[in-house]
């Protein structure tokens, strides 16, 4: 599958790439992008470049990254949480990233190798040792039942955003939001094909669909 004109080419492990414009990206994230919490990180050279690299991903896995950093903000406005907001969009951005590839899955399965694509993005962008290990905990930590009692801001908001975008397990807490968001982006069938998707990434490495499946 052909990168757009102005995005970098999902198949190329390797590359170094500059931050996309906003305009740039996809047409199905635009009115996730328009969202006033999201749309103000988008000049912010980190998440520029977190949103370029979820550019790797399948479309509706990407899209899903994007609702879960949108449900994760919502619900620390609500709760009053204090958190890293430019580090959580990256960590939402790679949270699935793991999915994507021909490498073997050590333990932790997949994701642990976003944790640790993830770690190797921020490192790349001098993000501190301090700031990496929360961010990469919350990656490293999003498929657990429920997050650890001793879990960071980062790593309890990603785990709610995620779950709660394809489960709608704490709606409860964010009416409204998770269908709003839905509506705006839609991903028919997203929480049966996201789960099969899961599945084959552990049968087989490479995700039905991906860019990197026909390499």
């Amino acid at each position: 599958m052909a990168a757009k004109p102005g995005l970098p080419d999902p198949g190329d492990e390797e590359a170094s790439w500059p931050a996309a414009p906003p305009e740039a990206l996809p047409a199905s994230w635009q009115p996730l992008l328009g969202r006033p919490r999201l749309a103000e990180l988008l000049g912010h050279p980190l998440a520029g470049a977190a949103l370029t690299q979820l550019c790797r991903l399948p479309p509706h896995v990407a899209v899903h990254s994007l609702r879960t950093f949108l449900l994760a903000d919502a619900c620390a406005r609500i709760r009053g949480t204090t958190y890293d907001r430019v580090g959580l969009l990256a960590a939402a951005a790679f949270h699935d990233a793991g999915l994507v590839g021909r490498t073997r899955l050590r333990r932790g399965g997949f994701p642990g190798r976003s944790a640790e694509l993830l770690d190797s993005f921020l490192a790349g962008h001098a993000v501190g040792a301090e700031r990496r290990r929360a961010l990469t905990r919350a990656v490293r930590e999003h498929m657990r039942p429920f997050p650890a009692r001793d879990a960071g801001p980062e790593a309890r908001l990603l785990h709610f955003g995620a779950w709660l975008d394809v489960t709608g397990r704490g709606e409860r807490l964010v009416p409204g939001d998770r269908r709003r968001l839905s509506d705006l982006a839609p991903t028919p069938w997203f929480a049966v094909s996201f789960s099969a998707r899961v599945a084959a990434c552990g049968l087989r490495r490479v995700l039905p669909g991906s860019p990197v499946a026909h390499r």
